[in-house]
């Protein structure tokens, strides 16, 4: 039997890094995001990957970091405003795992859903997948996309009016 010596600071070092982690995954930003995203981890959901969520003037993109995950099992449903991605990140060698040291990496299966603004056409929504990470583009509706307005200028029909004085 092993004595182990009890260290409350180790323990609050512990919670207080579990804390930050999972706090950090769930940070408000500062800003309004264009893609809202909701926890919907179920009861079966063991990790939740990462995503970078950013715009331009023609669309709205999603990198979803999905490393050792087959794209082709990756489930990418939209209903309503709300897009979800489900999938699973196995384990190599689940049947083996007692020759495993340590496994800090999660494995299982995922959820994620996000809410879209309005202005996107989801008719044309595509996804890639390359080096891990799967590309959502989530194009803007034409109505919705910038667009340059020439101002006119009165300067030539001035110059006819002085004429007539």
């Amino acid at each position: 039997m092993n004595i182990i010596r009890y260290d409350p600071f180790r323990e609050l070092m512990q919670m207080r890094q579990h804390w930050l982690f999972h706090q950090s995954q769930n940070f408000e930003q500062p800003y309004a995001p264009a893609v809202q995203a909701e926890e919907t981890q179920s009861l079966g959901s063991t990790w939740s990957p990462l995503v970078d969520v950013f715009e331009d003037s023609e669309a709205i993109m999603l990198k979803v970091e999905l490393p050792e995950v087959d794209a082709k099992e990756v489930d990418i449903q939209i209903e309503g405003n709300a897009l979800t991605l489900r999938g699973e990140r196995k384990l190599e060698r689940a049947d083996k795992q007692e020759g495993y040291h340590r496994i800090e990496r999660c494995y299982g299966s995922f959820a994620r859903t996000f809410t879209l603004p309005s202005t996107v056409e989801v008719g044309d929504v595509t996804a890639e997948s390359r080096d891990g990470v799967l590309r959502i583009s989530l194009p803007k509706k034409t109505e919705t996309k910038p667009r340059q307005v020439k101002v006119q200028t009165d300067s030539g029909l001035l110059g006819r009016d002085q004429h007539k004085q």
